[in-house]
């Protein structure tokens, strides 16, 4: 039970190297709830640092998984990414999951037009049409990749658009397009697939909800920006 909520939190935390970062000039935070099963365990919040041409996002991460009034999982994490002239340049993070340490440490290489990868999952090259599996950027909704932000492994996936539709979350009504997101590789065991239903408000590109079934129904839900 473990390993399969383990691994499904770790592809959650899921473009090219482009942020298009002026999408998010206005914003300082946005704070996201983690839901299991109807109720709140934790958050994930990101806020925003504004330089001239230069855009930093630090994440905060914490949950945890109780049964029968014990800890079968918990995350505690810290990242930072940084883009420059709306292209990722750095991103570095720490993960304690159940007291394991995990990392990633990512910088653009401009000789190779790469990204360098030193994670505790993965050690070498990504291409630029990767993205930090992070909700705070909707690029994740046009990637043919995601890097995880805890382990630096790549993960290929396909997503699709399903339909628009009205989403109320926190008594705000939004006009929400709804998109399906899965692993590439269909032949994959089904406790390592992607499967994932997003929201995206399109007027402020924010995504608003994400949902999925493992062990348990998940949600990172929009709680409150500005």
């Amino acid at each position: 039970m473990k390993k399969k909520i383990c691994l499904f939190i770790i592809l959650l935390f899921s473009t090219d190297t482009f942020a298009h970062s002026n999408h998010y000039k206005g914003i300082v935070k946005i704070e996201m709830d983690v839901i299991r099963n109807g109720k709140i365990i934790g958050y994930s919040n990101y806020f925003f640092e504004h330089d001239n041409k230069k855009m930093t996002i630090k994440n905060y991460t914490k949950f945890k998984v109780e049964l029968f009034g014990v800890s079968i999982f918990s995350i505690l994490s810290e990242a930072i990414e940084v883009y420059e002239d709306n292209k990722l340049i750095n991103f570095k993070s720490n993960t304690f999951q159940n007291k394991k340490k995990k990392y990633v440490n990512l910088n653009y290489d401009n000789k190779s037009k790469k990204f360098i990868i030193n994670g505790s999952s993965y050690k070498g090259k990504a291409e630029l049409d990767c993205v930090i599996g992070n909700w705070w950027n909707h690029k994740i909704l046009k990637a043919n990749k995601q890097i995880s932000p805890l382990s630096g492994s790549i993960k290929e996936q396909v997503v699709n658009f399903v339909k628009s539709e009205n989403l109320i979350i926190n008594g705000q009504n939004y006009s929400a397009d709804h998109y399906k997101l899965k692993s590439k590789n269909e032949n994959l065991p089904d406790d390592k697939k992607l499967n994932f239903d997003i929201w995206l408000d399109k007027k402020n590109n924010l995504i608003l909800k994400v949902k999925y079934k493992r062990m348990g129904e998940w949600e990172y839900r929009l709680k409150d920006f500005k």
